[in-house]
């Protein structure tokens, strides 16, 4: 494979948050490619920047996700302006799909898309993502849908994308593939870790050809709250695993690879 030099001084010059938030995005990216949830140089996954501007970071259009550290990200305006000096271009349809999202929704400060074989099969599905699975349940109800327009290109689908979405943390593009979002890159790719998995769960189970077993609604509500932090009847809840699960993954990226954080 073909090295490709880091832009350091981006990461010099970049404050501390900044720093941390190229970091843990390109931390992302590499774990997107460890657990086979890329499409060559397609799909895209970005990261709001604090402060008024809007600007955020989004990967080198061309590159590989394994060839994306912290400082070769690049940082644009919400009109798809680059905000420093970048050689690389950007994915016109990552900037249609992330700018509308970043500018509706304050609270997705990371933004995930991925067109997995298991997500685009459940996205060509009529009925959609079922909760037939734990893991499945924590999107019960809280899982938008958006119909296909074709490739991303045209800003008049931001309004209807973003619609689509409401304040869910996930939507499935019909036709297309999987969104995420999160206040975190740590929550945008756990939420897509885990509605990856559930759609791989759906796919299997489906191709036996057998009927499927849903749980009554009530059980897929509760399952939801107790997944999503919002659940305070049960007994004992877990409110540390995803923080812990996030340290653990962060410890492998660090031994495979460690040069995200260049």
């Amino acid at each position: 494979m073909t090295e490709v030099a880091p832009f350091t001084e981006h990461l010099v010059k970049a404050t501390a948050e900044e720093q941390r938030l190229r970091r843990e995005l390109a931390a992302v990216y590499r774990l997107v490619v460890h657990f086979r949830m890329t499409d060559l140089i397609f799909t895209h996954i970005s990261v709001r920047l604090p402060g008024p501007e809007h600007h955020f970071l989004i990967n080198p259009y061309g590159l590989l996700f394994e060839e994306i550290t912290a400082s070769n990200l690049v940082k644009i305006d919400l009109s798809g302006h680059p905000v420093e000096e970048n050689p690389h271009p950007v994915n016109p349809a990552g900037f249609v799909i992330h700018s509308a999202i970043h500018a509706a929704r304050p609270d997705a400060q990371c933004v995930l898309h991925t067109h997995t074989k298991a997500g685009c099969a459940i996205a060509a599905q009529e009925h959609g993502l079922l909760p037939i699975n734990q893991i499945s349940m924590e999107f019960y109800g809280r899982l938008g849908y958006h119909d296909y327009e074709g490739v991303a290109l045209n800003l008049a689908e931001q309004q209807r994308l973003v619609a689509d979405l409401g304040d869910h943390p996930a939507i499935i593009l019909r036709n297309h593939g999987l969104l995420t979002v999160g206040e975190t890159p740590a929550q945008a790719f756990l939420r897509m870790y885990y509605l990856d998995k559930a759609c791989e769960i759906q796919t299997t189970a489906t191709a036996a050809g057998t009927e499927l077993i849903t749980p009554d609604p009530d059980i897929c509500e509760l399952t939801a709250r107790q997944l999503t932090g919002d659940d305070d009847s049960s007994d004992h809840q877990d409110d540390q695993g995803y923080d812990l699960a996030w340290a653990a993954l962060l410890r492998l990226v660090e031994r495979i690879a460690p040069d995200y954080k260049h």
